[in-house]
Formats: structure tokens, C-alpha cells, sequence
């Protein structure tokens, strides 16, 4: 076996866990693949030389890769109109996808990437690298160009946010099914008593539409408002398909079979904290829904 094999070999055997880094630091499965498929092709480059330490490497290689692409993305972003959804992994209910399992250890749940998304690329990336997966905070301050204290803030100042807007959810996956089973129910029925009913007092709906502007509120706050909002949906929820998004309970909304949002649902402590509904159907297209198929 040559160099190069070797590499590849010693490359694939750590490819789960740098995929992991990367879906976390950019909420893509597609450009995770991106970052990783550039890590290798730096790792080849470099024919191994001098690298002591290849899985801490590739992490670094990863995370620096990452953070260029969250930069490019903001620089090119026009004003965002509302709140942007990352890409959702979809699993058939009854299971998750093998190949997504270890993306989502950890509850990687909708809900957290949107916090993520609102962070600054070098506070995301010191948050994620930190207390995701335990990298010491000397390795990060080079990734981000500062101090090992001051990259200890930037996850500190992460930490406060996704905390303040992230709520703990439930680990019972079967009672998480059945909250969202009285919602779509509910919601089916037009029984907005019913709705109020498994919707938390603070409930968070958050819309990404995408780009074009369109009817209705994109962020929503508050249990009573959210069932205002719903009102206007009542007839979606008679074609939704309950999934898992994240590995939580969710549901894609398809009718006439053609898919045109998901919906991921985050809930604790029994009742619905937030609905995240990704409807920009240029991008629902692009997504793997294998698990719609019978």
C-alpha cells in the first residue's frame, strides 16, 4: 500500500466524525461534503508530512475550511427576510438513516442549528469545536486568530445564546410523536382550542420562505399568535407526512404527493416550543426525502 492509500484509508476512517464537525459548524449536508471533499484534497497535497497528529489536523483543516465558507456565505447574502431554516435531514419515522446517524449524536435538532446560524461565523466555530466535541480552546485560537481567552469568549458569548434561545428537549421520542400527532390532528380539525392546548405559552414559529416575499409573519412568538398563523395552514396539515427531522418528530408537507415544506418541532416538558418550517421550495427540492418514498 502506498502513501496516498494510506492517507485515504486513515482519511475515510475519520470521515464520520469530520462530517459531523462540518454539518454542525454550517447546518448543510451538501456543503459539508463540500468541506470535507477540500479537506481531503489539502491532506493530499500535503502528503502527510509532518503531521503528528492526523485526526487533530483534519479537525483543524475541517474547521478552517468551515469558517471560509460561513464568511463567504454572509458576504454574499443579501438582508435575509425572516429566519433561515438550515438544511433538515428527513428519516423515514420509524427510524433514522444509517448514514445521517452519526450527523445527528448529541440532539443536533433543527431547533439548534437555527440558534447556530445567528451566531458570528468565529463564535460558532469556537462554540462547536469547544463543546461539541471537546477541542481545547489553544487549538482554537489559531483557527479564529485570537487568544486562547479570547476564543474562551467567543464560546462563552455562543454559549449565553443558544442557551437563552434553545430549549431542552423532551428524550422520549414516543411522547414527542404524540404531541405532534395532537397537533396535526388538531390542526386538521381546525380545533384551535385543541392547538392552544399542546403549544407552550412562549412558543417560537420561525418561516424561511426563502428570498421572495410572501404572505403571513416569518417569526412568530407566543401560543395565541402562532394559532392565528395556523389558521391560515389548516388545509397544509391535511397532506402532511409525519417524518423525523433531526431525529425528532416532524412532518413534510406534500400535496398531491409533491413536497413543499418541512417542519421540524422541538418539544419539552410536553408541549411545543417551536416550529421550524423550511418552505423555500428551491430548496426542498434539493433535499434527500428518500424517506417519502412507500
Amino acid at each position: 500500500m502506498n502513501r496516498n492509500d494510506e492517507l485515504a484509508q486513515e482519511f475515510e476512517a475519520r470521515r464520520a466524525h469530520l462530517r459531523a464537525v462540518a454539518y454542525r459548524m454550517l447546518g448543510s449536508v451538501s456543503e459539508a461534503d463540500d468541506a470535507l471533499q477540500e479537506s481531503w484534497l489539502r491532506l493530499n497535497r500535503a502528503g502527510g508530512e509532518g503531521i503528528d497528529n492526523l485526526g487533530g489536523w483534519l479537525t483543524t483543516v475541517v474547521a478552517r475550511v468551515c469558517l471560509d465558507i460561513l464568511r463567504s456565505r454572509r458576504s454574499r447574502r443579501e438582508e435575509p427576510l425572516g429566519p433561515h431554516v438550515p438544511e433538515p435531514i428527513v428519516s423515514r419515522e420509524d427510524g433514522m438513516d444509517p448514514e445521517y446517524e452519526a450527523l445527528l449524536a448529541d440532539s443536533v435538532g433543527l431547533a439548534l442549528l437555527v440558534v447556530l446560524e445567528t451566531l458570528a461565523p468565529p463564535e460558532r466555530l469556537a462554540f462547536v469545536l469547544h463543546d461539541m466535541f471537546g477541542v481545547p480552546f489553544s487549538e482554537i485560537a489559531p483557527i479564529v486568530d485570537r487568544s486562547p481567552d479570547a476564543t474562551r469568549q467567543l464560546a462563552s458569548r455562543a454559549r449565553r445564546r443558544v442557551r437563552g434561545a434553545r430549549p431542552e428537549p423532551d428524550v422520549d421520542l414516543n411522547r414527542q410523536r404524540e404531541v405532534v400527532g395532537a397537533f396535526l390532528a388538531a390542526s386538521r380539525a381546525g380545533d384551535f382550542d385543541a392547538l392552544l392546548a399542546v403549544l407552550d405559552p412562549d412558543v417560537v414559529l420561525r418561516v424561511d420562505r426563502g428570498p421572495l416575499p410572501g404572505r403571513g409573519e416569518r417569526e412568530v412568538h407566543g401560543a395565541e399568535a402562532v394559532v392565528r398563523q395556523a389558521r391560515r395552514f389548516a388545509h397544509l396539515a391535511r397532506s402532511a407526512r409525519p417524518v423525523l427531522v433531526n431525529g425528532a418528530p416532524g412532518f413534510v408537507v406534500a400535496p398531491r404527493g409533491v413536497p413543499q415544506a418541512v417542519v421540524g418541532v422541538t418539544v419539552a416538558g410536553g408541549k411545543i416550543v417551536a416550529i421550524d418550517l423550511l418552505a423555500d421550495r428551491a430548496r426542498v427540492r434539493e433535499l434527500d426525502l428518500r424517506a417519502l418514498e412507500d
